[in-house]
C-alpha cells in the first residue's frame, strides 16, 4: 500500500512537472497520464526510473518512450473521448494504455512478437479490455477496422505510409516522426481534410527507433 502511495505521488509530480508544466493542457491526457500506472510498464529493474524524464529499454532494442512524449502524441490526435484509435509500435503497451483511458476503442499492432505477446498480456492485467493488440507489419495499419479517428505511431518513418493516411477517418489526425532512420525526426501531425486531401503540420524535433515494414524502413 505504501509502495502504490509512492507511485501515485510519483504519478502526480510528472503530470505537474514533465507533462503540464511543458504545456500539454488537454484535461483527457492529463487525467490519462495521471492515471495509467507506467511502473507495470517498465522491466523489473527500471521501476525504480519508471516517471524519470526520458525513455527507458523494454527488451529487443526497444524502449518506452519520454513521458512528455507519449502525452504530447495523444493531444496532438485531439481525442474527446470515444474514438477508435490506431496505435503503431505497442512496445511495452504503456501508450496504448494512455490511448485506452480516452477512446472507446484502440487497435494496436507491435512487428516483435515478444514484445506483442507481453504487452497483450500486460494490458489485459492492467483492465485495458478496449485495447487489441496483433503482431504484424505497423505501416500496413489494419485496414478491417478502418476507418480510425487518430492513428499514433512511435517509430521514425521515411515518409508518411499511404496505407495509415487512407485508413484515417476524415477529419481525424496521424502523429508520426518523419524523417532520417539514424537521426532526428520531424514530429508530423497529419489531418485528412476530405477524400484526397491532407493537411500537414510540424510538431518539433524528436528522436525514435526506426519504423520498419513494407512503407517505412526495409
Amino acid at each position: 500500500m505504501n509502495q502504490q502511495r509512492d507511485y501515485a505521488s510519483r504519478r502526480a509530480w510528472m503530470v505537474e512537472s514533465q507533462i503540464r508544466g511543458r504545456g500539454i493542457a488537454s484535461p483527457l491526457v492529463l487525467t490519462a497520464m495521471a492515471q495509467v500506472p507506467r511502473e507495470t510498464f517498465v522491466q523489473p529493474g527500471d521501476v525504480d526510473q519508471a516517471y524519470d524524464d526520458g525513455p527507458l529499454p523494454i527488451g529487443c532494442g526497444q524502449t518506452i518512450s519520454q513521458p512528455y512524449m507519449v502525452a504530447l502524441m495523444a493531444q496532438a490526435l485531439d481525442l474527446q473521448g470515444g474514438e477508435v484509435v490506431l496505435d503503431i509500435g505497442t512496445g511495452s503497451g504503456y501508450a496504448a494504455a494512455v490511448l485506452a483511458s480516452i477512446a472507446a476503442r484502440v487497435f494496436s499492432i507491435e512487428r516483435i512478437p515478444e514484445l506483442a505477446d507481453a504487452a497483450g498480456r500486460r494490458l489485459v492485467e492492467q483492465g485495458y479490455s478496449n485495447v487489441v493488440v496483433r503482431c504484424g507489419d505497423g505501416t500496413l495499419g489494419w485496414p478491417e477496422q478502418a476507418p480510425f479517428d487518430g492513428i499514433c505511431v512511435a517509430a521514425g518513418a521515411p515518409a508518411v505510409p499511404a496505407q495509415l493516411q487512407q485508413q484515417l477517418r476524415i477529419g481525424g489526425h496521424l502523429v508520426i516522426p518523419i524523417g532520417s532512420m539514424h537521426t532526428f525526426q520531424t514530429l508530423r501531425r497529419i489531418t485528412r481534410v476530405s477524400e484526397t486531401e491532407f493537411h500537414g503540420q510540424n510538431l518539433g524535433d524528436v528522436r525514435f527507433v526506426p519504423l520498419l515494414g513494407e512503407q517505412g524502413w526495409s
